[in-house]
């Protein structure tokens, strides 16, 4: 391979290469190139064509490169004005690149790239690009399709996206698809449909239908939060669904926000589905009045909230439409402000620790161009921030212009089992809301003084949350948090059922989500089903168990059983339950 060119300047023309091959693949047919950009891994060719491009044609396209890259044929770059492109490419029927070439700023110099001469290919691009096809890699390898809306506008035509992944060297790519062959297994809406979690309905884009296993999970999350506030003084709050508009203009979300909110008009007003807690928090606390001492006041709320999504972004839980939040609103005097942040970071690394999420980094966002309030106020703001994680020596980078329209915040995301980084949790500082809602408590001079206000979630959406962390575990939940804890098994219905019946009335009497597999079919094939369930623990009952009163157990990815008294199943379930908290609050 030669190393005269960097990575990307390899992988950008490899895309070109790519949309070559379609080109010469279907010679018939009318193949419009959109963009082509470097991604990480690899690259993507935006395309409109009939044919929609199956998995055997991404196989001979891939061919059809080997095949141009054994020519040898040269890439040679040429300026040209912007006239000239307007006239080359309308010639040559690709409209959707006239329409970038007038849209390119007036001093823009206008470049193309053919390869093996104008007349075989050439495409319109900054580059830059390798000197000769045999100087792309080889490595690469065409994954998939997908949907994407020409320009990301919704309105515009639906394209075909090409991904490909290209490495310079073949050890790389054989890692890098043995990574994604991993991650399409854990895949959280695999999954969801396999262990009957979750799954979508086309009646409700963006809104998932939680099945009862899916529910004890997410109800289940809930309550470990709301066990955790028990411990940090939270109080939870129940607040409205839809609200006037006002609330909305007073809070600055209908100025800075409502392209993502649903709205209804009811008796001659106009309405908002909630997109956010914290207006419905600001006006809770205005309706009373609290001093220094009742500070600082932690609103908690799990309240449903509908944010709209351009379909094209909806990704299972990842992404949606209805959710809800381990939301929390904290008032508190400036001063204390580096402490409570402290104390929300503390909560932070203790729960990703207790779900598994071993390495975790964290990015200070700043003001975004579309804000409110001064930047005198957005320094202080900022500035508060890095000092809390600077004090308690947690480390962090910058990211620029990301903050939220109100305030900055403190981003954090978290690495899963194969590697991949999620932004889940978020603690962000606001000055602003509480002007806007004119906000004050009684400070120890007696006098009013206004709050900042502390937007936090820890786990963050919990749709989101559920979706990594189901990818992160592979499916196989922990005990506390598993919808199935034991399968009961007898070896023969007729001799052993009824004993394998009492010991799960006895089970569920004591809080374990059990059932009995009383099905005819043979101990094999309930084994397998039972092991695909990935529930934690399979108990068969026969002739030696009913004689001593004992099960015969196996753990879920073992393959061998131990039998258990009694006494020693109760102590097995009982040490595995505790495992529902940190050790931390114990």
């Amino acid at each position: 391979m030669n190393n005269k060119f960097d990575l990307d300047t390899i992988r950008h023309s490899c895309a070109h290469l790519m949309a070559q091959a379609i080109q010469e693949l279907f010679p018939n047919e009318e193949v419009q190139l959109g963009i082509g950009p470097v991604i990480e891994h690899g690259f993507y060719y935006d395309i409109d064509m009939k044919t929609r491009l199956s998995e055997e044609d991404l196989k001979n396209v891939e061919a059809k490169m080997a095949a141009i890259i054994e020519e040898n044929l040269p890439i040679v770059r040429k300026e040209i004005s912007r006239e000239e492109a307007v006239k080359l490419f309308t010639k040559m029927g690709q409209t959707l690149k006239v329409e970038l070439i007038k849209d390119l700023p007036a001093n823009e110099v206008i470049t193309c790239y053919s390869t093996g001469g104008e007349d075989r290919f050439i495409d319109l691009c900054r580059g830059p690009h390798v000197e000769n096809t045999k100087q792309i890699s080889q490595h690469f390898k065409l994954l998939h399709t997908a949907g994407a809306y020409w320009r990301g506008d919704e309105k515009r035509p639906m394209l075909q996206r090409v991904y490909a992944a290209c490495f310079d060297d073949r050890k790389k790519l054989k890692e890098h698809l043995t990574f994604l062959e991993e991650a399409k297994k854990r895949d959280h809406r695999k999954l969801g449909t396999e262990l009957e979690l979750f799954h979508f309905d086309p009646v409700a884009p963006g809104s998932p239908f939680f099945m009862p296993k899916g529910t004890i999970v997410y109800n289940g999350l809930i309550d470990f939060i709301r066990r955790m506030y028990l411990k940090y003084d939270y109080k939870e709050v129940i607040t409205p669904q839809i609200l006037d508009v006002e609330l909305w203009h007073t809070s600055g979300h209908y100025e800075n926000y409502k392209e993502n909110m649903f709205f209804t008009p009811i008796e001659n007003r106009e309405f908002a589905v909630k997109p956010m807690n914290c207006p419905c928090h600001m006006l809770m606390y205005r309706h009373y009045q609290y001093s220094y001492r009742d500070l600082p006041l932690r609103f908690a709320d799990f309240g449903r909230l509908h944010r709209y999504e351009k379909s094209g972004t909806l990704a299972g839980l990842t992404r949606v439409r209805t959710f809800c939040q381990d939301d929390c609103h904290i008032f508190l005097p400036i001063s204390e402000i580096t402490a409570e942040v402290q104390r929300v970071m503390e909560t932070f690394f203790i729960i990703y620790k207790h779900f598994g999420f071993k390495n975790i980094k964290l990015g200070v966002s700043t003001r975004p161009a579309k804000k409110i309030g001064s930047d005198e106020v957005w320094d202080q703001a900022e500035q508060a921030l890095m000092k809390a994680l600077d004090s308690a020596g947690h480390p962090y980078t910058i990211n620029e212009g990301d903050g939220a329209f109100y305030g900055p915040k403190i981003d954090i995301l978290i690495s899963d089992a194969i590697g991949r980084y999620h932004q889940l949790g978020t603690c962000q500082l606001d000055f602003h809301l509480p002007e806007r809602f004119d906000l004050r408590f009684t400070n120890q001079n007696g006098e009013m003084e206004r709050p900042v206000v502390i937007h936090r979630a820890l786990l963050g959406s919990l749709e989101r949350f559920f979706g990594v962390y189901l990818e992160h575990v592979a499916g196989v939940f922990p005990f506390w948090l598993a919808p199935e804890q034991m399968v009961i098994v007898p070896v023969n219905n007729a001799i052993h059922l009824e004993h394998a019946q009492k010991l799960n009335r006895t089970l569920t009497y004591l809080g374990y989500r059990t059932r009995v597999d009383d099905r005819n079919e043979s101990m094999g094939y309930k084994t397998r089903q039972i092991q695909k369930g990935k529930i934690p623990f399979m108990i068969v009952i026969g002739d030696r168990e009913m004689e001593s009163n004992s099960v015969s157990i196996r753990k879920y990815g073992e393959n061998f059983s131990k039998t258990l008294s009694w006494d020693e199943l109760q102590n097995l379930l009982g040490e595995l339950s505790k495992e529902k908290d940190p050790i931390e609050m114990r």
